[in-house]
């Protein structure tokens, strides 16, 4: 923050006149209502406003009255505000009388922030069963603390009649709430109520009235085995029966979505714990004003269909954030699956005519409403790790409100991101906008919405990008929108290194560190498949400085949707044979011909490095997954498959190399791999080990066990070589395969337990989903 200078030179009536202007996150988050609050309890004269910039204010009055109300607004700002900095100059006093909020003023240069949408507050939500009330039941009830934020703003500053809500003129008792500084609706732009804001309808796919009550009838079709999209804060739902079965598998037939994972809506916290082990950080991240997708793990006695999460024992929860939530939640009384309105692979539906025709062949029945949303944000999603939030997609109730980057972009930079999971960023000065989760670019819907969504920040936050930064991967469709772009300098991004840059963004902090990359696969510098890297990276650059041991990829692309071919490989690199293993027995007739692709690895077949089809090998071979219908989806039940009583793992050698494979003794020498020590995990170890104890009859919890301590003691011994070989003390784990919270605890406390620094992800996903801010993060300190 700034810190103002003395308030002197009062005038002869000992008053004093200070200009104030407050910058961060203080635009739709009651903050003019909040100095009006102030100004009136002190008897201060003058005015509040936004503009471009923020808040600005004009306070006169006694000395001591002005400086109490700087102090806070400094320190006692409304709890969804952030206040950044806070500059006061001293002005002539006028002898105003009385205290104003302003009109805004527009232009200028952009730099105020952008609010997140936020939960229905313990406030409105009261009104909303008050039959008292004259919101009762009313599915848009909001007021200065919560409600539609980023959702419905259309342009800044942030006023009426710069959001979706500028459709309905306020009525004259909601005008008169508005007007009021006594009242929690006191300048409140989305204030509505039944007789002049938005109105909930409930539809047939064909667009025609479907006669009752809304929430009566769709709660009705839902009860009856049916999907029920549901138009919600920043996108299309749809929503089934959480315990019925049939409901499910109709879903999932539907939206062509074999096996992830759904989401389940519980209606409040007590009801969360009737379907899951809740601990108090996870009780926190589920009724936090943010209200994420929360994974937690299942109880045994979830009245929930096991359809609903096959894949593992853990369970997707969220509370209400809505009214509309809540309504539906209370007039249903039992839990109901809450998934995003598309088809697998495509973005969210938010427009009403586009939802129905993608989502007409999937939904019964639409609940829905006439208030536009201009943004879509689907549902963020956490889990709680030793007390914190892991982020695994950042996205509503986040975005985009700004991180901190630790070096300042001298020129705006829109960093392009990645393929899967995909998100952008716009970086202004320090402060990085990461955008919402857009999903994976491989379809020209998702690639629409990815350069519509782009096009819209940039408007609202006033960013002209001068810098763009990209993937080194020629064929992710983000890098080519990169290299379409004219009059731009362009900043090649090594994916690996993008994932170490977003961990140290996300810590502030600018390395140097040994960072752990592991992930599914990304374009290495040398031109094969990394995926298990260690780097000493910081913001400007890195060096590879050890990795997993290379095998071939049979296949291709193909390996990635059939794990059984990277058992092929490994074990193909292992010479370990395949004779009495299932694994080719199951997949006997195609066996030959993959071995053989195997044998051919660097010739005509792709190597990689990839710690994501290391796990893959693993899950086929112990019979988990031969096949995957989602991304990540054998490293997830390998994971789940752990026997937690199993603390042993299978040695792993792991060696000092030099560039040209000859064995080189660690020195405290360092440098790049050019000439000098790296290190090399031999994962073909762990997969030996794996098929020695398949043929002993060791149980499969065991052997999951066994390979993810052995892997995550072979990280920590690799990175302790390079430390000894630097002289660093910190490592940074990134990369989608750390969302694994075996591999995750075991590597830290083992890094920790030989006094090295641990950093992990806090506000950015692990995976791809933030690679976006670790090419931002380069950008800014290469330029």
């Amino acid at each position: 923050m700034g810190a103002g200078p003395a308030l002197t030179g009062r005038g002869v009536t000992g008053r004093v006149r200070s200009r104030i202007r407050v910058e961060g996150i203080v635009q739709g988050v009651g903050f003019r209502p909040f100095v009006h609050a102030l100004a009136s309890r002190y008897g201060l004269a003058g005015l509040v406003g936004n503009d471009a910039t923020g808040v600005f204010i004009e306070a006169e009055g006694p000395p001591a009255a002005v400086t109490a109300l700087v102090e806070a607004v400094r320190e006692r700002a409304p709890a969804l505000a952030v206040v950044e900095r806070v500059s006061v100059t001293e002005v002539a006093p006028t002898g105003a009388r009385g205290f104003d909020i302003a009109p805004s003023v527009a232009g200028g240069a952009r730099r105020t922030l952008i609010p997140a949408d936020v939960a229905t507050c313990d406030d409105c939500l009261t009104e909303l069963f008050d039959p008292a009330d004259r919101r009762y039941r009313y599915p848009f009830v909001n007021c200065t603390n919560c409600g539609p934020r980023f959702t419905i703003i259309t342009a800044m500053p942030y006023d009426r009649g710069a959001t979706t809500m500028a459709a309905f003129p306020l009525c004259p008792q909601c005008a008169a709430e508005y007007r009021d500084p006594g009242d929690r609706r006191f300048h409140a732009q989305p204030v509505c109520c039944p007789a002049c804001g938005p109105a909930l309808t409930l539809r047939a796919p064909d667009g025609s009235r479907v006669p009752g009550d809304p929430v009566a009838v769709a709660t009705a079709w839902l009860a009856g085995g049916a999907v029920v999209a549901v138009k919600g804060l920043g996108g299309y739902h749809l929503a089934a029966d959480a315990a019925g079965g049939t409901a499910v598998a109709t879903l999932r037939a539907r939206k062509r979505r074999a096996d992830k994972a759904f989401a389940v809506m519980a209606a409040d916290l007590a009801a969360a714990r009737e379907l899951c082990e809740v601990d108090d950080a996870s009780a926190a991240l589920l009724t936090g004003p943010r209200r994420p997708i929360v994974l937690l793990p299942r109880r045994a006695d979830a009245p929930v269909a096991p359809s609903v999460a096959p894949d593992g024992p853990d369970l997707g929860v969220l509370l209400p954030y809505t009214p509309l939530h809540h309504l539906l939640a209370r007039a249903f009384a039992r839990p109901y699956v809450l998934t995003s309105g598309n088809l697998s692979d495509e973005p969210i539906a938010y427009d009403d005519e586009d939802a129905r025709r993608r989502l007409g062949g999937i939904a019964d029945v639409f609940l829905c409403h006439d208030r536009p949303i201009h943004t879509p944000a689907d549902d963020s999603v956490v889990r709680a790790f030793r007390g914190a939030a892991l982020p695994i997609r950042r996205a509503r109730g986040h975005a985009p409100e700004p991180l901190a980057l630790p070096l300042a972009a001298p020129r705006p930079v829109l960093a392009c991101g990645a393929a899967l999971k995909s998100t952008f960023c716009l970086v202004r000065g320090r402060h990085a906008f990461v955008s919402q989760h857009l999903g994976d670019l491989e379809s020209h819907e998702t690639l629409r919405a990815y350069t519509t969504g782009i096009e819209r920040l940039r408007r609202l936050l006033g960013v002209e990008p001068e810098v763009v930064a990209h993937d080194a991967h020629p064929d992710y469709l983000s890098t080519t929108y990169a290299l379409g772009l004219e009059g731009v300098e362009l900043v090649e991004v090594q994916h690996h290194h993008a994932h170490i840059a977003s961990c140290l963004a996300d810590n502030g902090e600018v390395g140097p560190v040994i960072g752990v990359a592991f992930d599914g696969t990304g374009y290495g510098s040398d031109g094969t498949l990394w995926g298990g890297e260690l780097l000493v990276a910081s913001l400007t650059g890195f060096r590879r400085a050890g990795h997993l041991e290379p095998v071939p990829m049979p296949g291709g692309v193909t390996a990635i949707r059939q794990p059984w071919r990277m058992s092929a490989a490994f074990l193909h690199a292992a010479a370990e044979p395949a004779d009495g293993l299932d694994v080719a027995r199951r997949n006997a007739a195609h066996w030959p011909a993959v071995a053989a692709l195997a044998a051919l690895g660097g010739r005509g077949v792709p190597v990689t490095s990839s710690a994501g089809r290391l796990f893959d090998a693993v899950a086929a071979l112990i019979g988990l997954r031969d096949a995957v219908t989602y991304e990540g989806q054998a490293a997830v039940v390998l994971e789940h498959h752990v026997d937690p009583a199993v603390r042993d793992g299978y040695p792993v050698t792991v060696t000092s190399f030099m560039a040209d494979g000859r064995p080189a003794a660690v020195t405290s020498s360092g440098g790049t791999l050019d000439g000098r020590p790296a290190v090399l995990i031999r994962s073909t170890d762990l997969v030996r080990a794996v098929a020695a104890d398949l043929r002993r009859g060791t149980p499969s919890g065991v052997i999951a066990a066994r390979f993810h301590h052995g892997l995550a003691a072979a990280v920590v011994k690799a990175v302790l070589l390079v430390a000894e070989s630097t002289g660093l003390d910190t490592a940074a784990l990134s990369g989608g395969v750390f969302a694994n919270l075996v591999l995750l605890g075991g590597v830290t406390d083992g890094l920790r337990g030989h006094g090295l620094r641990v950093l992990t992800h806090r506000t950015v996903p692990c995976n791809d989903g933030g690679i976006s801010l670790g090419q931002a993060a380069v950008a800014a300190a290469r330029t």
